[in-house]
This record gives C-alpha cells, structure tokens and sequence, in this order.
C-alpha cells in the first residue's frame, strides 16, 4: 500500500478539537482558520497518526501564532510592530528537546500565503520554507543521540496567548484592541505513513511513491541551510554557551 496522501478536502483530514468556534473549515473544506482573542485561542488536530512522512500546509499570518507543541516544532513568535517574524524550531526526543532554532523570515508572513514543510524519514528531519529548507536534524542514534522514530504523531496546530514568554521574552504584551487574530491554512498535503492499529501504511511492499523515505539533502540543499542559517538564524541552541556551559549537546558537534 502505497504512501497516504492527504484528500484535497480539510475536513478530511483534520478535527476542530478546542476554541469553541473560534476554528472554521470554510470553502467546501478548502481552508481552515483558526481565530484568537483575548478570551481564547483555538486549535485543531489531524484525524490519523504518522510515522515518517513528509508534510507540507500553506499558512497565512494575521498575527503570531504559537503551534502545538509535539515531537517536531514550528513555532511563530510574537513581534514587534515593524519586526521580522521569528520561526522557532525545536525537535523533541523522549519527551526531551532544548533543540531550539530560530530563524527571521525574509518575507512579511501576514502578507501571503508560504509553504511550511517537515520531511521526517529514518535518515533526518528536514524543516523548509517555501521549498527552501533551514534546519536538518539527523538521525545520529548510532552515536549515542536519541532520535525520533518509534512514536507515532499527530499534527496539531494552535493560536494562542503566549505573551507571557513569546514575546521579546514577555516584554511586549498582545494589543487586544486589534484582536481577533487570524491564521488561515490551505493545501494540506501529506505523504506520509499513516499509523493505524500498530501497523504502518508504509510497510506493505510495492509501494511506488514512497521515494521521500530516503531522500535527503543533497550538496545542493546543505548549501542553501548555509544561506539561511548565515543571513537570517537569530538562535542556535548549538552555540549557546551560558545555557550549555559544560559543552553544547553531542549533536552539535556531530552534525
């Protein structure tokens, strides 16, 4: 059986779980938003489990938006009026991460719809931008470093309140004169194991479309994490000398 890919249809593919209305499925399922004041925020969740895939969303920005947490991260965080937007990234393993990354994005995320994507496979995890990928996690369980591969996930996503710590570390608060704030999401698209009853959609043989279980980057791709790792990352957990002082983790020096 082949690789699940994600019907065109959002109500397919993902459940409203929290905000009490406050999420919508619009456009005959073509696009999802997700709406924060300052009562509440709002969330969803997708309807089936992966192991391994490769994930892409188009998101527009109203405002920042905090994304559920789980075992791979995107994160927008708050800004000032006129401030580039901050991407954070963060991997997780074993209910641990302090693998934080986060990246300036050369665009005005409010002003257009961009593609944010997750290739997740047994070699790395690869996070990109509109097709340009910033940030590779590989898998380096052989040396020692726990590595993301046994736990199936779900993708959620969330708007919320995190003023209390998102923001220029809390100093800036959120201007509820301007609420409500707007995410909007479309062209959910995943090749992706799906995860069901303890066995993967991945695991029957014959499969054709499944090439992305051992893709990684090329010299080409590694070339282009050098660009926006030089021009736009504003934290690397990997050089954060005060938070590790005994040395940075494994990886770092591995990768």
């Amino acid at each position: 059986m082949a690789a699940a890919m994600a019907a065109a249809n959002l109500n397919q593919d993902f459940d409203l779980t929290w905000g009490d209305g406050r999420a919508k499925i619009l456009q005959n399922g073509q696009l999802l938003t997700l709406s924060l004041d300052k009562t509440s925020g709002s969330g969803f969740k997708s309807k089936n489990q992966y192991l391994f895939g490769k994930i892409d969303m188009q998101l527009k920005l109203l405002s920042s938006l905090g994304s559920a947490h789980d075992e791979i991260d995107f994160e927008f965080l708050g800004n000032l009026s006129g401030d580039p937007y901050i991407l954070h990234t963060n991997v997780f393993t074993r209910g641990k991460g302090n693998r934080e990354q986060q990246f300036y994005l050369w665009f005005d995320p409010t002003k257009d719809f961009h593609t944010y994507s997750v290739l997740w496979n047994s070699l790395s995890i690869i996070f990109s931008v509109d097709g340009t990928p910033i940030r590779e996690f590989k898998n380096l369980e052989s040396k020692g470093v726990p590595y993301p591969k046994s736990q199936p996930m779900w993708i959620y996503s969330s708007l919320w309140n995190a003023d209390d710590w998102a923001t220029r570390g809390g100093l800036v608060k959120a201007d509820w004169s301007q609420a409500p704030f707007t995410a909007s999401y479309r062209n959910f698209n995943a090749r992706a194991c799906v995860w069901t009853s303890g066995s993967s959609s991945c695991s029957a043989s014959g499969s054709t479309n499944n090439s992305w279980l051992s893709q990684s980057l090329d010299g080409s791709g590694q070339g282009r994490i050098k660009w926006v790792q030089k021009n736009y990352m504003i934290y690397n957990y990997c050089t954060d000398t005060k938070r590790f002082p005994q040395g940075p983790p494994p990886e770092c020096s591995m990768a």
